[in-house]
């Protein structure tokens, strides 16, 4: 089904509400987690996807309720693909996605909060869907974010759909119920890295080992985040990777301008129950490099930039 756009703008007296789109479309399990309003399709393998973001919110929003932070904009483009992957393209709401790529960028300037919710406009182009017995098993698609009277992001994202047998081949057998996330160390200063709770912060010391010339960090994983893990998880989420290169950033980066992009690729499942090592290199020239290993090969890796102008 495809809903109209429902805006805050609306005058008042017109008899229009807002509401999400049903969370099992975009993988979440809290409504307040739920970004998406509407959707519909406007040409071949292009849909419109219109969006709601707070004013506040525990992580995307900045402390002082003025800026929304990029990786909003990742979590909203990346809802969007699943919503339209399930409603317009078939994949059972059963299949999982795996994400294998994801990059974005940001304008600062149409990114600040209002008087009212942001209604951004997300407009998507799939660029390549593949089928095998005419089910998607992949996609790459790219997103413009429309907000504030302006162009807020470009995206670029790429990620597979498999199976419930598929999925558990991959795992192994690790399901929630069987595996157990690490104890959570102590993490670093929440300042340090533009972080308002010790509980939202994901990077603890690494100890005495030589550090690159950005930093070294241990991960914190802690399963009971209600943002990070909305649903019970049997790996570390693309998300918290992200955070993690975020933060890194903000720490590693001391006096330069927030990250205002990312260009995030995952090479495998980070685990739960072994240590993942954050590793960051700085250019020197605002561009960061993030890598995420485990058991001494790369999970994920990562560059961040810093906002510029």
């Amino acid at each position: 089904m495809t809903r109209p756009r429902q805006s805050a703008d609306t005058p008042s007296g017109t008899p229009f509400l807002t509401a999400t789109v049903p969370r099992q479309f975009v993988h979440r399990a809290a409504l307040s987690e739920t970004l998406l309003t509407g959707w519909r399709r406007t040409g071949t393998d292009r849909f419109t996807v219109y969006a709601q973001w707070p004013r506040a919110h525990g992580l995307h929003v900045s402390p002082d309720w003025c800026s929304y932070d990029p990786l909003l904009v990742v979590e909203t483009v990346r809802q969007a693909g699943t919503l339209v992957m399930h409603t317009e393209y078939g994949v059972p709401l059963e299949q999982r996605f795996v994400l294998n790529e994801f990059a974005v960028a940001t304008d600062p300037h149409h990114l600040e909060v209002g008087p009212l919710p942001a209604e951004p406009v997300v407009e998507l182009a799939f660029t390549d869907v593949r089928f095998r017995s005419g089910r998607p098993t992949a996609c790459r698609y790219t997103a413009r974010v429309l907000c504030r009277g302006g162009q807020a992001a470009t995206a670029d994202v790429s990620f597979t759909c498999v199976g419930e047998a598929v999925y558990r081949r991959l795992r192994g057998g690790r399901t929630p119920g069987t595996v157990t996330a690490l104890p959570v160390p102590p993490g670093v200063p929440p300042e340090s890295v533009d972080r308002a709770l010790p509980a939202d912060v994901v990077l603890a010391p690494a100890g005495p080992d030589p550090a690159p010339p950005g930093g070294r960090w241990q991960l914190r994983v802690n399963t009971a985040h209600p943002v990070f893990f909305d649903h019970p998880l049997d790996h570390v989420p693309g998300m918290l990777l992200l955070e993690a290169a975020r933060q890194a950033a903000r720490s590693a980066l001391p006096g330069k301008r927030p990250p205002s992009a990312y260009h995030a690729v995952f090479h495998r499942y980070a685990e739960l129950d072994e240590p993942v090592w954050i590793e960051a290199r700085d250019d020197g020239g605002g561009h960061l490099q993030v890598v995420g290993v485990q058991r001494e090969s790369a999970v994920f890796e990562c560059g961040v930039d810093a906002a510029v102008g």
